[in-house]
């Protein structure tokens, strides 16, 4: 008797996805629309039409940044205690309400105001979410529900991105308005969602210990979980992943082909559609090939593809200001693209496979607390570094990183479950019953 792996389909996933997940991922294009409308023009809102100083923005993100770090695994614990939709419609409020306070914001301590709830509504909207997709989405479908809400994602905020910097105009600070608004309305359906066909799902899991229900999953503290090695071994595949991910394509990548590479602004836009582009064009694709794979060995590819797209960045210093060192950036970030359709899959579909239903809150918050760990620390990196004129540091720094991320995942196979990993238990093929006599003549 042989034994065979089925993949499913991608087309599928919609069939497969339980009634709260069609409804869950239904409104991540139209939220992504919105986000991508005001998420590049931040930093332009508050200082070229607030007047605020550049060095007060930066203060202010800090500000917020830190205050999703300070909230972070006490929403965790939250979500373990009252449930993962309750937290993620307290998120999505508070973002509401930070759009519309900071599309009105004349003044520093209005922006703070505005900032404070988006530091709670990012701070708290992704363990939170995770967390109810990891309770709404059996274990075979997590891995391709979190790629393809990643390209709905990416979708969105390139739709969104694409309308927001043909609208908005400096000189009229009507159109920010506007985009802030508008951003806030995209939290009105996924809430009217989450208060109406959801409503019933993901609260409260009680935790079963000797046949009874008791209050056990309150009172696990975060200390208690890092004793598990299992545990700690993601949340160190996940920190340095996150180092050399995204704070380094958000910050790292456009100051070295600034500074080193001498790559226009125009340029970096190009880039950056780039990485879009090819999420959107290779997501499902990607999904297909790494269905039923190991999840740690998808990771060591990443880590290989990405070490490629730092080398990639290093080079746009031997060509500064020619037409190559924009054609090489929009590689970087376009193979760096190509790395991400296998982090978001795997990732967060590792953390919710290894968490017990009761402490779903608490272990995505530690997960999400590494990237916003990287989120903070990984610009101070990067900027000191290319500041000083060590690019060539800079991109060892990323590469090496890259050398260190394979390694730790090769470490970490070794200890996480095979579920936990993505293999699915094998099935037997069906037994060949010999005919009888009679049917082979008559057959």
């Amino acid at each position: 008797m042989s034994s065979t792996t089925t993949r499913p389909p991608l087309s599928s996933f919609w069939h497969d996805l339980p009634r709260e997940g069609r409804w869950l991922i239904s409104t991540v294009l139209v939220q992504s629309i919105g986000t991508g409308l005001v998420l590049p023009f931040l930093v332009v809102y508050l200082h070229e039409v607030r007047g605020i100083s550049l060095e007060t923005v930066g203060l202010l993100l800090a500000f917020q940044a830190g205050v999703g770090i300070v909230l972070v695994t006490p929403a965790g614990a939250l979500i373990d205690r009252i449930g993962a939709r309750f937290v993620y419609a307290s998120a999505l409020i508070a973002l509401l309400v930070g759009d519309v306070l900071l599309a009105f914001a004349t003044s520093l301590p209005q922006a703070v105001l505005a900032l404070l709830f988006f530091g709670y509504g990012f701070g708290v909207v992704w363990p939170a979410s995770s967390s109810l997709v990891g309770s709404l989405i059996p274990s075979d479908q997590r891995q391709r529900y979190f790629g393809i809400n990643f390209t709905l994602l990416n979708l969105g905020i390139g739709i969104g991105g694409i309308v927001g910097g043909r609208f908005v105009d400096v000189t009229r600070p009507g159109t920010f308005e506007a985009i802030y608004l508008l951003d806030a309305a995209s939290y009105l359906l996924p809430l009217a969602i989450l208060l109406g066909p959801l409503r019933r799902a993901g609260g409260r899991v009680l935790h079963a210990t000797h046949g009874a229900t008791d209050d056990a999953g309150a009172r696990v503290s975060y200390l208690t979980l890092l004793r598990d090695r299992r545990l700690r071994a993601l949340l160190a595949l996940g920190a340095v992943a996150a180092v050399v991910s995204y704070p380094q394509l958000n910050v790292g990548m456009p100051a070295y082909a600034r500074a080193e590479g001498q790559v226009s602004t125009e340029g970096l836009g190009y880039a950056f559609a780039a990485n879009t582009v090819v999420i959107v064009l290779l997501q499902l694709f990607v999904l297909q090939r790494i269905e039923g794979r190991r999840r740690t060995r998808v990771t060591v590819v990443m880590a290989a593809t990405w070490a490629v797209a730092w080398s990639l960045l290093g080079a746009t210093s031997l060509v500064p200001g020619t037409v190559t060192a924009t054609i090489l950036l929009c590689g970087v970030a376009g193979v760096f693209g190509l790395g991400e359709t296998m982090l978001q899959p795997t990732s967060a579909a590792m953390v919710n496979d290894l968490a017990p239903d009761h402490l779903r809150g608490r272990y995505n918050a530690l997960s999400s607390l590494m990237f916003s760990l990287a989120f903070a620390g990984g610009p101070v990196v990067a900027s000191f570094l290319v500041g000083r004129g060590l690019g060539w540091v800079y991109i060892g720094f990323l590469v090496g990183g890259c050398v260190a991320l394979a390694v730790i995942a090769l470490l970490v196979e070794r200890v996480v479950p095979d579920q936990v990993n993505g293999l699915r238990p094998v099935e037997p093929a069906p037994a060949v019953v010999p005919a009888t006599v009679g049917e082979a003549i008559s057959g």
